[in-house]
This record gives structure tokens, sequence and C-alpha cells, in this order.
């Protein structure tokens, strides 16, 4: 359930400081772009996801939602 995801995807950032999109993909097993259009979602919900691009890059949280 998307909803169930979702949780999943907050909680899994709030506990590692950046994911992969492949990372997550692979933990949630769904496509890469199943998670980008998930980010979409917790975007919209006002939840802010920032993207990180390059080699080292990932997803993460703002502290806001860390803690």
């Amino acid at each position: 359930m998307r909803a169930d995801r979702l949780i999943t995807i907050i909680l899994l950032l709030q506990n590692n400081k950046k994911l992969t999109t492949k990372a997550l993909a692979r933990e949630l097993g769904v496509t890469e772009r199943t998670i980008h259009r998930d980010m979409e979602s917790l975007s919209t919900a006002g939840i802010l996801v920032l993207a990180e691009r390059g080699k080292l890059g990932g997803w993460r949280l703002l502290e806001h939602y860390r803690k």
C-alpha cells in the first residue's frame, strides 16, 4: 500500500543521513521511478525531502524531520 511505503520512506530517511533512489527502491521492492513519484507526494504533503545530485548524492530529510 502506498501510504505504508511513504511512511517507511520517512522512517528510513530518519534513521539514515542519506539514501540513494536505488537503495530505497531495492529496500522497498519498487522501481526507481516509483521512488521519484513517492518523493513528489511527500513534498506535496509538506515533508521537505532534499535531493542531492552526483556520485555522493541521495535523498535526505531536513534536520527538522529527523528528530
